[in-house]
């Protein structure tokens, strides 16, 4: 009758196992996105603007060569090489550089948002070979996200897009042709009249934009992909390889995990963020105990503290906590050495601290915890040292001690 009484009296006491359900987290697998859609219709812009705000990894074939190229890794090196040539990289080798991304440990932590594949290019697969290479990813993606254009829309956008050769930034008609930019101001000063200075802000600073600038338009060429007729063979080509296989790919599809998106809108208006935000989660960096926050979607969570702090508490709770590895490096720890960490190389993640040993323990920390983090750790180790006469079976001991206890010897 006692225990009743005392669970009658603390309701809201907190159930929950907190060391079951951080390792539930660092066991679950993170959101992946795939952007599907016809070319030009905006899948690199949104697949993007989505792993910015997601904070998860944006995994596109340009953006995986420009990695591999700086940071000189094997992939980078050949595709150096071939450029220097002036050869083009192969399909093959940005293929599997795409999927050595996505089985890199970053993105085993934090997802991935995957666009440009598959490619309209069946020169190393065909179209049916690389969805069926996403379908037997070990980190499948969770959402498909469908832009739909129609063929004479995008080709109307892709003929009007116009790139400047210094800076390789495209332009879409509307930010470089004088009239239609002359057009779209007029309707603005139409619905806008009531908002006399807001117009004289936004009037000054198109005055100042070099786009208005005619040295500047002169400087705008047009790509051979972006003229009408070679728009239109690509989009013949999507309709004739592609298209079948996508849709079965989406009838295959949970509906609730399948979003179709208008790609007449603004990329801003295409912006699904908020669908996912309620599972953000963020590593972030504390300097000289001061937190900086790596998410908008923690304004929210701040907001609901401050509503909170008026109430009486169970228990007294603090924004930072100690972790079960103390001051000891976890990437030292998982190694089997005991390094102290330095107080300038702490992060806090699922609100506890952890203190790295150095630079490169802190890069690869930041990249993915969980290894570190799992069960048995923080496992202290245990060296044991076997010595004796020779032929004395020193060998076979340390290699049955090893196994028996998942040692290394």
């Amino acid at each position: 009758m006692a225990s009743q009484k005392e669970k009658q009296a603390q309701p809201f006491t907190d159930i929950f196992d907190e060391d079951e359900a951080e390792k539930s987290f660092l066991l679950s697998k993170p959101t992946c996105l795939i952007i599907l859609g016809k070319p030009g219709s905006g899948k690199k812009t949104l697949a993007r603007k989505l792993a910015q705000i997601w904070k998860c990894i944006f995994i596109e074939a340009l953006e995986v060569i420009q990695m591999n190229i700086h940071e000189e890794t094997e992939y980078g090196l050949k595709c150096q090489e071939l450029l220097f040539k002036g050869q083009s990289i192969s399909e093959e080798l940005v293929t599997e550089m795409i999927l050595k991304k996505i089985e890199s440990p970053e993105v085993a932590h934090f997802g991935y948002v995957l666009s440009g594949f598959p490619s309209l290019s069946e020169e190393y697969m065909t179209v049916s070979q690389q969805i069926e290479k996403i379908k037997n990813l070990k980190l499948k993606p969770d959402f498909l996200i469908n832009i739909k254009c129609s063929d004479y829309d995008l080709c109307q956008r892709i003929s009007g897009q116009r790139q400047h050769p210094d800076s390789g930034q495209v332009y879409q008609r509307n930010q470089w042709d004088p009239n239609v930019i002359e057009k779209r101001k007029k309707e603005k000063d139409k619905h806008e009249v009531e908002n006399e200075e807001d117009d004289e802000e936004q009037e000054d600073e198109t005055a100042e934009d070099p786009l208005k600038m005619s040295e500047f338009l002169h400087q705008l060429v047009q790509r051979p992909e972006d003229v009408l007729e070679n728009a239109e063979e690509r989009l013949g080509t999507y309709r004739d390889i592609m298209l079948h296989p996508l849709e079965d790919l989406m009838a295959e599809q949970d509906c609730q995990y399948l979003i179709e998106l208008d790609g007449n809108q603004q990329p801003d208006d295409l912006f699904v963020v908020s669908w996912f935000s309620d599972c953000s989660w963020a590593l972030t960096r504390c300097f000289n105990g001061s937190m900086y926050y790596s998410s908008k979607i923690y304004s929210r969570v701040d907001e609901l503290f401050r509503v909170l702090s008026s109430y009486k508490l169970i228990a007294h709770r603090y924004r930072w906590r100690r972790s079960r590895w103390g001051q000891a490096c976890p990437v030292a720890l998982k190694k089997g050495d005991i390094v102290m960490g330095n107080p300038d190389l702490a992060v806090s993640f699922l609100g506890k601290m952890y203190v790295l040993s150095s630079p490169e323990a802190l890069k690869t920390f930041m990249l993915n915890p969980r290894p570190y983090l799992l069960p048995p750790m923080p496992l202290p180790p245990c060296k044991v040292l076997v010595f004796g006469p020779p032929f004395s079976g020193r060998t076979t001991i340390c290699n049955l001690i090893a196994h028996k206890y998942k040692g290394k010897v």
